[in-house]
């Protein structure tokens, strides 16, 4: 008798963008991409002079969850 309990009954299917991203993310290294999100994040709203809307507010959001998600373990 085989024992399935283990094995996944969701298959997902990537993207070759996505793959290549995930890729990259290992290559590079999930906590130093973090790090690195985490300082662009606190240069740009921070250490910048430049007036920050909506649409920009918005894409550092972004960037610090994505920096967030990527501190988490696998």
């Amino acid at each position: 008798m085989n024992d399935t309990r283990n094995v996944s009954k969701v298959q997902v299917w990537l993207t070759p963008s996505q793959c290549e991203f995930i890729d990259f993310v290992l290559f590079y290294g999930a906590s130093e991409l973090s790090k690195s999100l985490r300082i662009v994040h606190d240069l740009a709203l921070y250490h910048s002079d430049v007036p920050i809307g909506v649409e920009e507010k918005r894409a550092l959001f972004g960037v610090r969850c994505l920096g967030k998600e990527l501190k988490k373990p696998l």
